[in-house]
C-alpha cells in the first residue's frame, strides 16, 4: 500500500560544510550543568561536538513543527480524491462575485 505525502521540509543539512561567512549568525542558550552534560553525552555518542548536536536536533525539531502547518500525508484512494477535487473546475460564488464588484472604500486614494 502506497502513500502520498506532500512535504515542503527544507532540504538543507546543518552540518554541511559552509564557509565561515555564511555562518556569520549565532544562538546562544543557557543551560544547567546536568543539560550540558547529557547533551555532551549524547553528542559524544553521535560523533559530534555539542554545537553540532544541538544545530541538528534544533533544525530537526524546527522543520517538524513546521511540518504539521506544511505536510500531510493520504493512502492511494484518498489521494486520487484529493487530486481530482484539486482538478475540478471552479464554481460560481455570486456573492463573492457580487462582492468583488462593489467599490472598496479606498480606492479613491
Amino acid at each position: 500500500m502506497g502513500v502520498h505525502t506532500v512535504d515542503e521540509r527544507s532540504t538543507m543539512d546543518p552540518l554541511a560544510g559552509a564557509n565561515a561567512a555564511a555562518k556569520a549568525q549565532r544562538l546562544n542558550i543557557r543551560v544547567t550543568r546536568e543539560v550540558k552534560a547529557l547533551v555532551e553525552r549524547a553528542a559524544r555518542a553521535s560523533r559530534m561536538n555539542a554545537s553540532q548536536f544541538v544545530l541538528q536536533a534544533a533544525v530537526r525539531s524546527a522543520e517538524d513543527v513546521l511540518a504539521d502547518q506544511t505536510r500531510f500525508t493520504l493512502p492511494p484512494e484518498q489521494w486520487t480524491a484529493f487530486t481530482a477535487l484539486l482538478d475540478r473546475p471552479a464554481h460560481s460564488l455570486p456573492s463573492l462575485e457580487e462582492a468583488a464588484g462593489k467599490r472598496r472604500p479606498f480606492d479613491d486614494r
